[in-house]
């Protein structure tokens, strides 16, 4: 079984960035800049806050936040991410989820033009990656991506299943295994001999947020097992959605959790940020 080592490959997809960040300075004379709007006060978003910030310095960003409070009107954040859409500085905007249960989430989003939306979570970007058009990609299916391609897995014509629908990450992974000629199926909660499918699998994801909940025995031999489930046991240690030590003696490919997808995820963000750059110009 060969361990997909998802830290090692994203230091290495930062370093790559840095050197593309540092080429669009030279020749457009200013930085590629990732707008982080975070409001209220989530100690969960505030972590994941800091670390996208201290990932844009690593590879060369340059990251503007705005903080507003709890209180803030749905309109006075419009007003702010309507302002970041104007500015040329700004090549993609990010706003923080979930937002405070009083303020219209998808209002604030839609206010995001396309080519700034780098979580690709706007029905234009998922629509375009329906229909296999350029846009941008939600940050951890494309981390999966590219986790295959930088360890040489083949993906035509194999059969893939992918265990959760989210808007995340379960449709968009369909749909990007499903534009790389994969065979795909999609399970879910209501889904019915989910044991019989995924023995099928060549290629499993697990999205669905059950701590170990894919097991050896739902495992084809030599299957490539992708875990994006971050979940927490009951001693409060980080684990997937996949029995890792079980699982190991059946998988070809495994990710473990932590480091696997996560350190993926903020990689394929700030590739993003970087791409939307390239094309404002």
């Amino acid at each position: 079984m060969t361990l997909i080592d998802g830290k090692q490959t994203a230091e290495k997809i930062r370093d790559e960035l840095k050197l593309r960040s540092v080429e669009f300075e030279k020749k457009y004379g200013k930085k590629v800049g990732l707008a982080v709007v975070l409001i209220g006060n989530d100690p969960a978003s505030q972590v994941y806050v800091r670390n996208k910030i201290k990932a844009c310095e690593e590879a060369g960003i340059r990251s503007f936040a705005h903080y507003l409070p709890e209180t803030v009107s749905t309109e006075e954040a419009v007003s702010l991410v309507r302002s970041l859409a104007e500015d040329d500085n700004v090549h993609g905007i990010l706003v923080q989820l979930p937002l405070p249960k009083h303020l219209n989430t998808e209002l604030i989003l839609n206010t995001i033009p396309a080519k700034k939306d780098v979580d690709g979570f706007l029905a234009e970007n998922i629509g375009k990656l329906a229909l296999s058009e350029e846009g941008t990609v939600a940050c951890t299916p494309l981390g999966v991506m590219e986790l295959f391609k930088r360890y040489g897995i083949s993906i035509q014509g194999k059969r893939a299943v992918v265990l959760g629908r989210s808007n995340i990450v379960g449709r968009p992974m369909a749909l990007l295994l499903l534009n790389a000629d994969a065979t795909v199926t999609v399970c879910h909660s209501k889904t019915q001999n989910l044991k019989e499918e995924c023995l099928r699998a060549d290629i499993l994801v697990a999205a669905i947020g059950k701590a170990k909940f894919v097991t050896a025995d739902m495992i084809k031999p030599g299957a490539v097992v992708i875990d994006v489930g971050i979940n927490r046991t009951e001693d409060g240690k980080l684990c997937g959605d996949v029995d890792f030590d079980s699982v190991k003696e059946q998988a070809s490919y495994l990710t473990p959790v932590p480091g696997g997808v996560g350190p993926m995820t903020i990689a394929m963000l700030l590739k993003n940020v970087v791409d939307a750059a390239e094309r404002a110009q």
